[in-house]
């Protein structure tokens, strides 16, 4: 969907209100038109663009000091590798923006393994394996399979030791348990942690996928307490408090 959206449009603004944050939803390109790694390439675009503060509708107090970028979904997986590009980025390059945070909300990772999750819950609530590999199949490049790194990022062919990335933030990482992706989800978390990454986990036991679309949904109001709790965490790490 795309930031205009009324789901996505509400999230932003709720999580606007919560944290007293300025929210940039970004518009990249969608796939098929548009294949790997256009996605990530607009990420970056938006982080320099907001780092030049060249447009008068930007607020002038807000701190780019104390930047979190954060992605539901697909989001979540272009959240990951935005961090890891920002992370291998000279000060030059970005000269306001800092990343303190990374939000994973059911980032969407897979592999050419079937997890024990994708096969319990193949035709679950929101979301099909079926579904998911057509999407894989419209996003990476051709020839290519779901071990490419876009996708499995700590899978046999990551070749990249995010352990020597001193500036990858500190990472919340959320998992529902009726969505059929929720192992590639701990296993990234676990990735994370492997590598030497400050990283948390979140599980709703009654979540499945994109369940923060719904505002009357019980869970909810309760991921909006997770996010907060988090970014308030690492505003203190950040203040040196």
């Amino acid at each position: 969907m795309s930031p205009d959206s009324k789901p996505f449009d509400t999230l932003c603004r709720r999580l606007s209100l919560e944290n007293s944050a300025v929210v940039v939803s970004v518009n990249y390109r969608y796939s098929p038109e548009f294949k790997y790694p256009s996605q990530y390439e607009d990420g970056f675009d938006a982080l320099k663009f907001i780092d030049e503060r060249q447009f008068k509708e930007f607020p002038g107090n807000a701190d780019l000091s104390r930047c979190f970028i954060a992605g539901d979904s697909a989001g979540g997986n272009l959240s990951h590798h935005l961090a890891v590009r920002v992370a291998k980025t000279d000060d030059d390059e970005l000269k306001q923006v800092k990343v303190i945070g990374l939000i994973g909300i059911q980032p969407w990772f897979g592999g050419q393994e079937r997890t024990e999750s994708e096969i319990k819950l193949e035709n679950g609530p929101a979301l099909s394996l079926d579904r998911t590999d057509w999407l894989w199949k419209a996003f990476l490049p051709q020839g290519s399979n779901r071990d490419h790194l876009a996708s499995n990022v700590f899978g046999p062919n990551c070749c990249e030791d995010i352990s020597k990335l001193k500036k990858f933030p500190p990472t919340l990482v959320v998992v529902g348990k009726w969505d059929l992706l929720q192992d590639w989800q701990r296993r990234y978390y676990e990735g994370l942690k492997r590598f030497g990454k400050e990283a948390y986990i979140v599980e709703f036991p009654n979540a499945f996928h994109g369940f923060y679309s719904l505002t009357e949904f019980p869970e909810t109001p309760l991921l909006f307490q997770e996010v907060k709790k988090f970014v308030q965490n690492q505003l203190a790490k950040a203040s040196g408090k």
